[in-house]
Parts: structure tokens; sequence; C-alpha cells
């Protein structure tokens, strides 16, 4: 097709973590073989692009964080679009697509993408193409491939329609006539490369630009006695179908080798918004018996001499590093054993086709190799679809190749679910089942995330323990599995874990416990603003908590603050406080025991109900076992509570925490809320969705609170 027929549409993405830029990056790329011109910018770029005067299509693709938050890179661009002076036909003239990325196990799926585009309608935009919500929890692709599969005819209909209206019916006739031969086009294509692929093993043959790739010789991947697919084999129909695989991704990286002499850069500069503290670690204690199926710690930083401050409720970042052994394995595994301590200089590649190619903000312009592989670069990430269409090149074996190939293809979709984001498969793991496979440094710069602090949750109260930053965390673990044959520990809690070590020991009175013996170790931390997971401004209000396992941690500082207002303030009128908490074991995994014991004597926690999910009862009738279970037992209680303050013109306070591992937080989360709907529903007879309009109500005012991530 001729330039001057390409039609433009606006390619606007917001990402917190990079998976909606790459998403958006893929739609600019295939742009050109459907005759169209992507004109691509983060929204965040509000000098590049003009909604209010915008003629052609909009494309948006925009992620969610936190529990139903758009992106930090959509915050200006929401906030100018929910200026309630907008007109109601301020967009009538946009017509656009939405493509929302969310996770289902939070509440508030693809928040994100739901706010912008339920705000563009009020404005008068309307869709020329149905808005997709992708879901990370069972694999975005499943519906990003079929939603920008669908975005070429839907973008050529909009562009007939808009010809039509500018009464230039010969135009039309063009560009329908150059958009429709993309089928043949496409089936040209697909002979070609089925041609091309009989004589696969030539290594002078290559598949960077083939849009399918024809199985020949199925015993290149599985011998005929193997029935089941693994990650490394593949079984009929996928070992012997024609594959659409992505587009190769351009390079944009160029990695130069330098001396040994230098400094590598504070552990500050990889913090891109407030400022980092080193902080030493003053106590380790194990909260849980050994025996307990999880092993939790507790922490205590000393915050004296930083002006690092937080509330209770407020989280914290902590920067890691990867895995020292891992680290040395990788540097290994690309030949780079000897080059560990070399500085390296990391630049944008002179005439890269990559649109908008920029210097990774997490890459320092110089560092050691060691340190990048250490600090910037999340060499754990389980790899997307473009890395893995990247690696296809760097692979030798004919058999591998192949693999590669069908795990990133559309027709290996379920394979790559089940092998590699299942089974949570890292780059390592990719590297010792394909051994063929010698990506270069630039490849893992370009394609490996950065490496991400990891947030946890405060559990004490700056007021209570002046100086003093306690926090408490499982130690995750990943079990050995066919893709992966060592067990390996989360890379923040292993390496906490390992750190403390020397100064862990177990007591159950956990506030009153001191150091043993001292330690020098220190780890970086910075602030992870919290704007609404705080106590009630007025003592008076009464409140409700609700955390099973490690979810109990942040109301321990909760209650220890309510404590010392309590000490300090006698005249106060302070309202009640429950507490409704779940573990394992009594004897295993009740954290904070005697601490909790303490607060109901002293009066500082009025209720305090606790369940027991795997322990035998010989009771008649069997105990609840999880806490939403307890919850729907002291229904009129609940209901009491809150009835009481709504006649005070407010509403009780229900705080609502967990902090758990990937796919058990949904169903944790989801069962209390449906026991509030269950109360709210038959104490103030109404019907179940009157009850839901209600709860969103209590959670628009920040009444209903919760703050689940794993």
């Amino acid at each position: 097709m001729c330039c001057d027929l390409k039609r433009r549409f606006l390619l606007l993405y917001a990402t917190q973590k990079g998976q909606a830029k790459a998403i958006a990056e893929e739609i600019w790329q295939q742009a050109g073989a459907h005759g169209l011109e992507a004109d691509m910018h983060c929204m965040s770029e509000v000098d590049k692009y003009n909604l209010e005067t915008e003629k052609d299509p909009v494309v948006i693709v925009i992620s969610t964080t936190g529990t139903g938050d758009p992106p930090d890179t959509a915050r200006k661009f929401v906030k100018q679009i929910r200026d309630t002076t907008l007109p109601p036909d301020h967009f009538a003239h946009l017509q656009y697509g939405l493509l929302g990325l969310g996770d289902s196990e939070y509440t508030f799926f693809c928040n994100g993408g739901k706010t912008v585009d339920r705000r563009l309608q009020e404005l008068g935009a309307r869709h020329f193409y149905d808005t997709g919500l992708a879901d990370d929890c069972v694999g975005l692709e499943l519906v990003v491939d079929p939603w920008i599969d669908g975005l070429w005819l839907a973008l050529k209909e909009a562009f007939l329609l808009q010809k039509e209206k500018e009464g230039m019916s010969s135009d039309v006739d063009a560009v329908s006539s150059s958009l429709s031969s993309a089928p043949h086009i496409m089936r040209e294509l697909n002979l070609s490369s089925e041609v091309q692929n009989l004589n696969l093993e030539d290594e002078g043959v290559t598949s960077s630009d083939a849009l399918t790739q024809k199985r020949v010789n199925i015993n290149l991947v599985a011998s005929t006695t193997d029935t089941e697919p693994s990650l490394v084999h593949s079984v009929p129909p996928v070992s012997q179908s024609a594959l659409n695989i992505p587009s190769l991704p351009p390079e944009y990286i160029e990695v130069q080798f330098q001396d040994t002499h230098g400094e590598n850069p504070h552990l500050s500069s990889l913090v891109s918004e407030g400022t980092a503290f080193e902080v030493p670690v003053t106590k380790a204690v194990q909260l849980t018996r050994e025996d307990a199926i999880k092993t939790a710690l507790l922490l205590e930083l000393d915050i004296a001499d930083t002006v690092f401050d937080y509330q209770p409720g407020d989280a914290f970042y902590v920067i890691c590093p990867n895995n020292v052994n891992e680290v040395e394995e990788l540097l290994h595994a690309l030949g780079l054993s000897e080059k560990g301590e070399c500085f390296v200089c990391v630049k944008v590649k002179q005439g890269t086709k990559k649109k908008g190619a920029t210097h990774p903000q997490h890459i320092p312009e110089r560092s050691t190799l060691k340190f990048l592989l250490t600090w910037c670069l999340e060499i754990r990430a389980i790899p997307k679809k473009a890395f893995l269409r990247a690696l296809v090149e760097c692979t030798s074996d004919v058999g591998e190749k192949r693999r590669l190939q069908e795990l990133c293809s559309r027709q290996g979709a379920s394979d790559y679910t089940r092998f590699i984001r299942d089974s949570n498969v890292c780059l390592l793991d990719l590297l010792h089942a394909f051994p063929s496979c010698k990506p270069s440094l630039n490849l893992l710069i370009e394609h490996l995330p950065k490496l991400q602090a990891r947030p946890y949750s405060v559990s004490s109260s700056n007021l209570y323990q002046p100086g003093k930053l306690c926090f408490v965390f499982n130690i995750v673990e990943f079990p050995a599995c066919p893709a992966r044959p060592l067990s390996r520990k989360g890379v923040c809690t292993g390496w906490l874990a390992e750190l403390v070590a020397p100064l862990l020991h177990t007591n159950k009175n956990t506030l009153d416990t001191k150091g043993g013996s001292s330690s020098t170790e220190k780890i970086p931390i910075f602030a992870r603003p919290n704007n609404t997971f705080h106590l009630p401004a007025d003592p008076s209000v009464p409140f409700m908590m609700v955390g099973p396992g490690t979810g109990i941690s942040p109301f321990i500082g909760f209650l220890q603050h309510r404590q010392k207002l309590r000490e300090e303030h006698a005249d106060w009128e302070f309202g009640e406080t429950w507490l409704f908490f779940g573990c394992r074991h009594q004897d295993r995994d009740y954290l904070f025991k005697d601490e909790l014991r303490c607060f109901l004597e002293n009066g500082t926690l009025t209720h305090l109900k606790v369940c027991f999910s795997r322990d035998s009862s010989t009771a008649e009738v069997a105990p609840p076992k999880y806490v939403q279970d307890v919850i729907r037992l002291y229904a009129k209680e609940v209901y009491r509570i809150s009835e009481a303050i709504d006649k005070r013109k407010n509403f009780f306070r229900l705080f609502f925490f967990f902090l758990f591992f990937p796919r058990d937080k949904k169903h944790m989360a989801d069962g209390v809320s449906d026991a509030v709907v269950d109360i709210l529903s038959m104490e103030m007879e109404v019907d179940k969705l009157e009850a839901m309009k209600i709860l969103a109500m209590l959670r628009e005012a920040n009444r209903y609170l919760q703050d689940v991530w794993s």
C-alpha cells in the first residue's frame, strides 16, 4: 500500500509495570501490515496529543494498579476528564476502543480501564470497537490476542464511516480495496512460510518475519512414546500445527563493556519517587512453630536516625536484590562469568526500528554487570511471549527452536499458560530447559522488567514504639516441579530470611522481646503512600478488623496506637474495637496470641473472634473455619454497631486487610464481602442487590476499607 493511503489512528497507553506499553507496541508493530499508522504515546505525554481536537479513531490500552486505581501514568489524564465542569458533549466528536488490563483476584477488576471508559462515555465519546477486559489471573493473552485481531476490521469500518461522512466515496473504495486485500496477503505469507519450513533444519533459514510455522517432523520435539506435553516437548495437535507467532520485536539496546574501575550507583538512585533510607535490623522473631505450613517472621527496623515517618496502616517498600547464586548461574549461562565486575555502558542502538526507543529508566548508564543483574533486572520474571519470540532467534537446536515458537504462538496458548505462567518459570529455567538458547545481554535488558521493590505493611505504631518500624511476612516458597527441578524462596522474603538468620530467635511474647546479638545488617526502604487505610480520625467511632494469617499484622499497629492514646487521654471517648482473625492451627500459627490477650484484658480490644481452619473438633456442632463464617455468627452485633453509628450520620468502619499469596486472596476477600452483604440484606430487610449497593457506598465513603495485595 502506498504511504499516502495509510490511515492514522491515535494509540494511547497507560502502564504501571510495562504490560500495557508492551501491548501497545505490539499494536503499533502490526498496524503497518494492515495499511495503518499508529501514532503512539504514553497517556502522561499530554503535550503530544489532544483529545479535544482529535478527529481520528483512538485506541487506549490501560492497566490497573493497587486495588483498582489507574496507573500512575494515567493520573493526570483521569484528573482532567473527571473535571465536573466539562459539558456532557465534550468528547462527542471522539470515537475510541479501549483495552483494560487487570487481575480478577482483586475486587475492582480492571477498574483503571473501566474508570476511563465510563467517563469518556459520560462526556459523549462513542465506541467504534467493544471494550476488552484482559485478566492477568488466567493470562492476558486470552483476551488481548483476539481483541487485537478484531481491532483491524473495526478500524477499517471506522475509517469507511469517517470517509462517508466527509463525502469522499472515491477514497472509500481505495481504502476498502487496500484493506480487504490483507487476508489475501496473509494467505500468501502463510504459504510462503510453510514452504520455508520444509528446510527448517537448515541453519541458514530464519523465521524472524514469518507469520506461521509448519511442523514437518514431530520427532524433533517429542518421541512417539510421549503422550503428555511438557515445557520442552509438545504433542498433537500443537506439534503438527502451522503456528501464528508474534512478530520479532526490534532490538534497541546496545551494551559496551568497559574497565573494572569506578563505583556503582547508590541504591537510592533506583527509587524514582520518594527517598530511600538504609536502616538497621534490630530484632528478628519467628512467629510460627517449626511444623507450621508457612514460616512467618517479624522484623524490627531502627528508623530513629532518619526522617522516615509513618502511620499505622501505612505500607513501605523494601529494595531487594536478586539471589546471589542465581545471578552467578545466569552469568555462567550467558558465558559472562569473567565479566561480572566489568562496567557496562548501556545505550540506545543507532538506527533501531523500535518506536520511541529510549534508555530504560531503571538501567544505570554505567554500572558493573553484576550490579545490573543483581539490583536492576527482575531475573525471576515470567517471560512474556515477546521475550520467547526473541529467544527463538538465539536458539540453534531445531527442536528447541520449534518448541519456543509453539510456546509463544496462538496455537500454544494453553501450553504457555500451563508450563510458563502457572509454573512460575523464569529465564534461568528456560536456559536449563533449552540449552542451545544463548541470548545476548542486550536482549535481557530489553525484555526483563525492572526489579520491583516489594511492599510490606507496617505492624507497629510510631507513637507506641518511637523510632521503630516492625513488619511481618511469610517466607514465600516455590516448590520444585517438572519445569523447575529446584525449589526456590521468594526474591525478597528469601533474602530477608537469610539476612537476619544470625539474629533470629523464637519468642511468643513478640512485643516485649529484646534483640539478641547486635546486628549490622541494613535494608533499604522507602515510603509507600496509603491515603485511606488508617484509623478513624474520631476515636469514638467503632471499627471492625478482619485479618487472617499475616493479614493481622497492620492491626497490631492499630491496637498499639489505640492503647497509647487511651493511656495519654483518659478523658476521651473510645469506640468499640472488634478483631476477626483466622489461621490454620491454634498451636502452630496463631500470630500475636499473647499480645492480643493483653489488648483484650486492658480494654484496647473489645472483642476478639478467632477460628482455626485445620484443627479438628469433637464438638457436636463444628466451629466455623474461616473468618467470613465467624462474621456471619455475629451478624446482629455487626449490624447493631453500624445502625448506632448511622444514627450519628456516620457509618461504622470495617477494616479489611489481607496479605496473601496469589490465588488465595480473591476467595477470602470475596467471602468477607459476601458475608457483609448477607448481613446488610438480612438485617435491613432488603434484597442482595440493594445490599451490594450499600456496600459500594461504604467503599466509596472509605468506611469499608480493603487492602488486598500479594
